[in-house]
């Protein structure tokens, strides 16, 4: 397969999200991915009470406000979420100062649109949550294979 699953994706503009309670603000204003990833490992569903979906943003393109709070995760990753009501915000790699952010679309009105393109640990997705149509879906074994770093499948 050549290029990048996320290409026709790519864009440059503008999208605003906030938390539950409105405490965190979040602007995109620059490159991002107008297309959602799924994951279904144990730490993600842990964290979200059921699966992590997200969409990515360039790190200079994102800017929040309020009491956006930090949590390392793990050894290269942080999750954030909003100190007042809990929303999740973000999942970020730590060890890469030019990673992006990895933000909840459901924080944004904008990317309610953004279709879903990939689906990780898909043979670990509880039985009450198929997700369905025509995207990549990977397993645990083929993910971890790919990202000998990862973590995802937490006891």
């Amino acid at each position: 397969m050549s290029g990048d699953l996320r290409d026709p994706y790519r864009r440059t503009g503008q999208l605003y999200g906030h938390c539950l309670c409105g405490a965190v603000t979040i602007e995109v204003d620059g490159d991002y991915v107008a297309a959602v990833g799924a994951c279904h490992c144990t730490m993600c569903q842990r964290s979200n009470g059921v699966l992590f979906a997200a969409f990515e943003a360039a790190p200079d393109a994102v800017t929040t406000h309020g009491p956006a709070q930090r949590y390392a995760s793990s050894h290269f990753a942080e999750r954030a979420f909003c100190s007042t009501c809990g929303s999740a915000l973000w999942l970020r790699d730590t060890g890469d100062p030019n990673a992006g952010y990895e933000l909840m679309p459901g924080l944004f009105a904008g990317a309610a649109d953004f279709p879903l393109i990939s689906e990780i640990y898909h043979d670990k997705a509880p039985t009450y949550l198929p997700l369905a149509g025509d995207h990549r879906r990977g397993t645990r074994a083929e993910y971890e294979a790919k990202n000998p770093h990862i973590e995802g499948d937490i006891q």
